[in-house]
């Protein structure tokens, strides 16, 4: 089966929520920055810290110029800090190298610092209206279900998924519209827990004309975060926020005694990522914000290159 992009198109036009960085009047740079915000966050998290951030620093430029214990400030409660970092480097290669615009090529959009290809392809498609695939975890599954008659979309493939939605792509202007609604067709209504399918749109589901068959894979599980190293990366870094200057080693361990070992991994890896520094005297500070600061640990976490994170 298909899905007919005109059902598609219609129904986005009615039914779309008033986000923010889909304003008439949102830049290329400020949609990225949204892109970046919205990875593994949901969307009434990243809103308010969007405006702000674009408030304050609307262009690649003006972000470039900020420091980056000023920019992992702005990140506040956004989790996946290395986010805020990979945004400030892509800023500042922007606006060296592309004049302060952002680049409107899929390919050359991927050489910038924490670009993957789901992020190239939806600034390509948001930002320059360009009719290019993009597949994130809601597109995989309305696919999957109203195409291929899937509960769920499995494993992820590029190659796979990117040839299925470009199939889908009408050929007309309507394209960067109904990659938009796809997209807002999978966050409202074809969800993965509770799919509203008395008000979906499309009237030809594969999914629905099977009887609805079950998934074949395990539930996906509920990803925890009490306890992990990740909330006490959050807590070494609040501590650090709230400081105008370096702090000393005591400050950060009375956050997390319940695993000394833990917080001290989860320290190492802040250092490792370049999140946190460690001035010669001993001290932490958010990167920038240490004077002489010392080299890093080797080893440890190992950073990624792409998205997230």
């Amino acid at each position: 089966m298909t899905i007919d992009s005109a059902e598609v198109v219609a129904w986005y036009s009615h039914a779309r929520r008033d986000l923010p960085w889909r304003g008439p009047d949102v830049t290329a740079w400020q949609i990225l920055v949204s892109e970046f915000m919205l990875q593994q966050t949901p969307v009434a998290r990243v809103a308010p810290i969007w405006l702000e951030w674009v408030a304050r620093w609307p262009t690649p430029s003006a972000t470039a110029a900020a420091s980056a214990a000023d920019v992992l400030r702005a990140w506040g409660k956004l989790g996946y800090p290395r986010r805020a970092k990979r945004l400030h480097e892509c800023a500042i290669a922007i606006a060296a190298e592309h004049g302060d615009r952002v680049p409107d090529d899929v390919e050359v959009l991927l050489t910038l610092p924490g670009i993957g290809a789901y992020t190239a392809r939806a600034v390509a498609c948001f930002a320059y209206q360009q009719s290019v695939p993009v597949v994130d975890t809601n597109v995989r599954r309305v696919v999957a279900r109203a195409v291929h008659g899937l509960a769920d979309a499995g494993n992820p493939s590029a190659t796979r998924d990117l040839a299925d939605v470009a199939a889908l792509l009408p050929n007309d202007a309507t394209a960067p519209v109904f990659s938009a609604g796809l997209m807002e067709l999978g966050a409202t209504v074809c969800t993965a827990r509770s799919p509203k399918c008395g008000i979906c749109p499309l009237r030809v589901c594969a999914w629905r004309a099977a009887g609805y068959p079950p998934g074949t894979g395990a539930p996906r599980p509920t990803q925890r975060y009490a306890g992990t190293d990740r909330q006490v990366r959050g807590r070494l870094l609040d501590v650090l926020r709230a400081s105008s200057a370096p702090v000393v080693r005591e400050h950060l361990d009375v956050v997390w005694l319940t695993d000394t070992a833990q917080r001290d991994r989860a320290l190492d890896s802040l250092l490792v990522d370049g999140l946190v520094e460690q001035t010669a005297d001993g001290r932490f500070a958010l990167a920038g914000e240490g004077d002489d600061a010392a080299p890093a640990p080797q080893g440890g976490a190992k950073q990624k290159t792409d998205e997230g994170g």
